[in-house]
């Protein structure tokens, strides 16, 4: 008897199909794939299955169980009578609603405990639904430790109401802690340590190694570039830019190299730029960078403006090199048909930070107001809206 071999191939998970090799009269199965480790074997004729031809590819569906796993409809019942916005937890994270075990429960009573409110939680849960396979020990351990660096119960509360991620992200309580040990003993204040925890989270998420690796390296810049304690160094540098030891030291390394040689800056001039306003800098991707400034130096030269006024510019605001080619070049361009000169701009480079609208509508107001823009300090059009009110008021008075 001739036999039939059957092999599963690679095919989208999804459609579960088989590739069957068929000899012309008789069939042998052998098949882990539909019924777990048993092996079966049948026989039959093959002219009641197939046509009588030597070998021929072909599909069978097989409609897999697991496939599509049913929702726990208990979870569901329970997000729900808590106010939780289910749509909006099923679309960020999907796999929290076929768990059998939760502990959203645990959960709630624990954050009301610690001064959250049902609104609160809910809003949690929704943003973060993986915040309930949180099991109670875990989370007072992981509080502990978060209070070792914030002052309050309500101020963890407000953090988590902002931003769910950076508590229930991880669960490695002892990553945490040894992260947190490390940050304090290369000199890291509390404070700091708080802005890290606010603003950039995965620092504590982040292997102890890695963040070691981080400040290991910037401790070496530091010394390389003659200043003499590292420890004030990478304190300087964390506070201005907390999102620094989740970039790589590859990135950091790139960057810095950018900023001395495009701006040939000896070692004193480079360490107060990365240590001040240009910190931020380092975040950026190394081809961004030069691609951003680039099209400044473009730009501002078709404008008549010397290479010594570009570097001028971006120096004086680093800050420039993170708007877009489009963005930066239609402020530019904004400001020039509003009879701002290129000179004011290049003196006053903050007022990029301002959008489009309301650049146009300052201006509109400031001239209405019977300002000349041609002498006036346009610094004013990147103020608070508080600040720029009163002194719109001022001007008023004056015209």
């Amino acid at each position: 008897m001739q036999s039939l071999s059957l092999r599963q191939t690679s095919t989208s998970k999804g459609l579960n199909y088989l590739t069957i090799m068929a000899p012309r009269n008789l069939w042998h199965m052998r098949s882990n794939f539909l019924f777990g480790s048993r092996c079966w074997m049948t026989r039959f004729s093959a002219e009641i299955i197939f046509k009588s031809v030597s070998f021929r590819l072909f599909g069978v569906k097989c409609h897999n169980a697991d496939s599509e796993p049913s929702e726990n409809e208990d979870l569901l019942n329970n997000l729900l009578t808590m106010g939780v916005d289910v749509d909006m937890a099923r679309k960020r994270q999907p796999g929290v609603f076929h768990r059998m075990i939760t502990n959203e429960q645990d959960l709630k009573t624990f954050l009301l405990s610690k001064g959250a409110s049902k609104e609160v939680i809910a809003s949690i849960i929704s943003r973060y639904p993986r915040a309930i396979t949180r099991t109670p020990e875990n989370l007072s351990k992981r509080w502990d430790l978060w209070r070792n660096i914030v002052t309050s119960d309500l101020e963890i509360v407000n953090i988590l109401e902002r931003s769910p991620e950076s508590f229930f992200r991880s669960n490695n309580n002892l990553n945490l802690e040894n992260n947190i040990k490390f940050l304090y003993s290369v000199g890291l204040t509390r404070k700091c340590l708080c802005r890290l925890l606010t603003n950039a989270p995965r620092t504590f998420s982040n292997s102890l190694d890695l963040n070691k690796q981080m400040v290991d390296f910037l401790q070496a810049t530091c010394l390389s570039l003659g200043h003499n304690d590292p420890t004030d160094f990478v304190r300087k540098i964390i506070f201005k830019n907390p999102f620094i030891l989740i970039q790589s030291t590859k990135r950091v390394k790139a960057n810095i190299e950018f900023l001395q040689s495009t701006f040939n800056l000896n070692s004193e001039e480079l360490l107060v730029l990365i240590c001040g306003p240009g910190a931020e800098i380092l975040d950026l991707s190394n081809d961004y960078a030069r691609r951003s400034y680039t099209n400044i130096k473009k730009k501002l030269f078709s404008l008549e403006c010397t290479e010594e006024e570009v570097q001028k510019f971006v120096l004086s605001y680093p800050d420039v090199i993170f708007l877009a080619e489009k963005k930066f070049n239609d402020k530019i361009d904004c400001l020039l048909e509003e009879n701002v000169s290129i000179s004011q701009i290049i003196e006053n480079p903050r007022v990029l930070d301002s959008s489009i609208s309301t650049l146009k509508s300052r201006i509109r107001e400031l001239v209405n107001a019977g300002c000349n823009l041609s002498t006036l300090n346009i610094s004013l059009l990147s103020w608070s809206k508080k600040r720029y009110e009163a002194k719109l008021k001022k001007l008023s008075r004056l015209a």
